[in-house]
């Protein structure tokens, strides 16, 4: 067994080798551990939320020639993966190699022919999250974590200067203008940072220091809005992908052989299935009133304040995990851990309700981080979005067995193909397959959770039909914001933030809703397949250990195409993974 490759640190796990072990196998991992190597290196945040921790004060190079090189080099990388003869792969790593190509190409897809970068300069929202973990997680001491944070705080003006030199051409004037309000809510970022900071005891120099790094990037985060704001006379209100490049997109994601007519037909039957559910809920709630004035009833029913109302998130967040383990209904490791936040300021106009940032792989202990945004614009009727039958689902969907549990045991694999695999249809696709899937088994089942069970599917159907219309050029952004609430009842901000948010995420939206009737057909499937022994919790606990894989990939291992690689002595060891 080769020594494994030590990075920042940490040593990357690679899998066991296999039973019909091939004499191109261990070629194939040093590739992909090259591979890796070289993106983690050149992107310390990611390496920060990866859990390695060795370049946690620095910012990547964000300029126009680094991104150009990148992609050649991911070029380079492709060709060297397809270079390889399959006959002379393991059966576990034909599958991986497979995987890798399909990510790689996924990879220069978005890099070199959607272009978003030279059209939108994301500098501010990269700093906030570039920060974002060095301030909300646990890992090292406060001291090491603050002295990161400085170190890039002090680094902000270059980082910025450097994505300045990706604009080559006119800039998207709605994406402009979210960075623009991003610029005006990121320095409270900073003035938490420096009042936390205040309760640690760091030193008079310490303190001086980050107070300096405080100043200097606000200033360049001001001088960077002051320039993006100069963009936006000369810009450019074409934001949509247009129907070639879209329908290469949905090839290019392998939604289990279905295109873009496909998936619209499935979104636009789910709307219309969803819309009866929900009509069906509201007449138990009262058989006399009007359906949307019991939607308004429901919604009403929320806690007085957001502090509350995150209680309220983490009890609902708890029953659901316990209910799991009672029924048996999946295996929840019980090392996992997960922290429920409100979402930063700077991020409440891209993500209007909730969002989730999984567990770190490589940190000594690992948490997943659940956040939840208070309002957005200071929205006087914010709370109507955080009423109780929601925050259940909500919940489900988010942590148990949702995001948190998914993809807490996914990145215990040790395949760094599969850690890097980009496959929202089974990630957001579980969150929504978890929320029908409690309601089946008797999990908060009355007619008010199934009618926000109905309302938030609603809302992803809503996503299938407005991600392929708009990105055709069919809807403008008031449009669909208007099919969003009329579908929906979101309130009116919530729904432009939705809307906007599309626009630059092609294929994304549509991934919630597709991905849960894909996972129910592979649930359907296989319990054709084994019949009488077929087991619910042997079907989810198949699908989490295997990763965050597009479901064409979860569809082969079920049935037993590819042996999936199992951790053995070289998967990803907490305990010994510094040095």
């Amino acid at each position: 067994m080769s020594e494994r490759r030590i990075l920042g640190g940490v040593a990357l796990p690679r899998p066991a080798p296999a039973p019909d072990r091939g004499p191109l196998d261990d070629a194939f991992h040093d590739l992909v551990e090259a591979r890796f190597a070289r993106v983690v290196t050149d992107d310390p945040v990611l390496a920060t939320y990866l859990g390695i921790h060795a370049w946690d004060d620095r910012l990547p190079d964000a300029s126009r020639e680094r991104i150009l090189g990148e992609i050649e080099k991911e070029r380079h990388h492709l060709a060297a993966v397809e270079a390889l003869d399959p006959s002379g792969l393991s059966a576990s790593v034909r599958f991986e190699r497979d995987l890798e190509i399909h990510n790689v190409r996924r990879v220069i897809f978005d890099a070199d022919v959607v272009r978003r970068w030279e059209r939108h300069s994301s500098g501010i929202d990269a700093v906030g999250d570039a920060l974002f973990p060095l301030f909300t997680r646990d890992f090292g001491t406060p001291a090491e974590r603050y002295a990161a944070i400085t170190g890039r705080l002090e680094n902000v003006p270059e980082h910025l200067a450097a994505h300045r030199t990706r604009a080559v051409g006119p800039q998207v004037r709605s994406w402009q203008e979210l960075a623009i309000a991003s610029a005006r809510d990121l320095p409270s970022l900073f003035g938490e940072i420096l009042a936390a900071a205040g309760t640690l005891g760091l030193s008079a120099a310490e303190a001086r220091r980050l107070e300096r790094a405080v100043e200097g990037a606000r200033v360049a985060v001001a001088e960077h809005a002051t320039w993006v704001e100069s963009t936006l006379a000369g810009g450019t209100d074409d934001w949509a992908l247009g129907r070639e490049r879209y329908d290469a997109l949905v090839a290019l994601r392998a939604f289990d052989g279905l295109d873009a007519e496909a998936i619209l037909e499935i979104g636009l039957d789910q709307l219309a299935a969803n819309h009866a559910a929900r009509a069906a809920a509201a007449r138990e709630l009262d058989p006399n009133a009007p359906e949307l004035e019991v939607v308004e009833r429901i919604k009403a029913d929320h806690a007085t304040t957001f502090d509350e109302a995150l209680g309220e998130y983490r009890a609902a967040m708890a029953r659901a995990r316990q209910f799991l383990i009672d029924r048996r209904l999946v295996t929840v490791p019980d090392d996992e851990r997960v922290e429920v936040l409100a979402t930063p300021a700077y991020l409440r106009r891209v993500m209007p309700f909730a969002a989730y940032f999984a567990p770190a792989p490589f940190d000594r202990d690992p948490v997943g981080t659940y956040i939840v945004t208070p309002s957005v614009d200071d929205d006087p009727d914010a709370m109507r979005e955080h009423y109780r039958a929601s925050i259940s689902n909500t919940s489900i969907h988010e942590a148990y067995p949702g995001h948190h549990l998914q993809l807490a045991i996914a990145v215990r694999h040790p395949s760094l193909t599969r850690l890097f695999a980009d496959a929202p249809e089974f990630v957001e696709g579980w969150g929504m397959y978890s929320e029908q899937m409690m309601r089946e088994e008797g999990f908060d089942d009355g007619p008010a959770f199934r009618l926000a069970l109905a309302t938030d599917a609603i809302w992803r159907a809503c996503r299938i039909v407005l991600d392929i219309r708009m990105h055709r050029g069919e809807l403008s952004i008031e449009e669909a914001t208007d099919f969003l609430i009329e579908h929906t009842r979101f309130e009116r901000p919530n729904a432009s933030a939705e809307v906007r948010r599309y626009t630059s995420t092609p294929t994304y939206p549509l991934s919630y809703l597709l991905g849960k009737v894909l996972i129910l057909g592979l649930r359907e499937d296989q319990r054709r397949r084994r019949g009488g022994a077929f087991s619910l919790r042997e079907f989810h606990d198949t699908l989490l250990r295997n990763g965050s894989l597009p479901i064409s990939f979860h569809r082969r291992l079920l049935a037993d195409e590819a042996r999936p690689a199992t951790g053995g002595a070289n998967g990803i060891d907490r305990a010994a993974a510094r040095r």
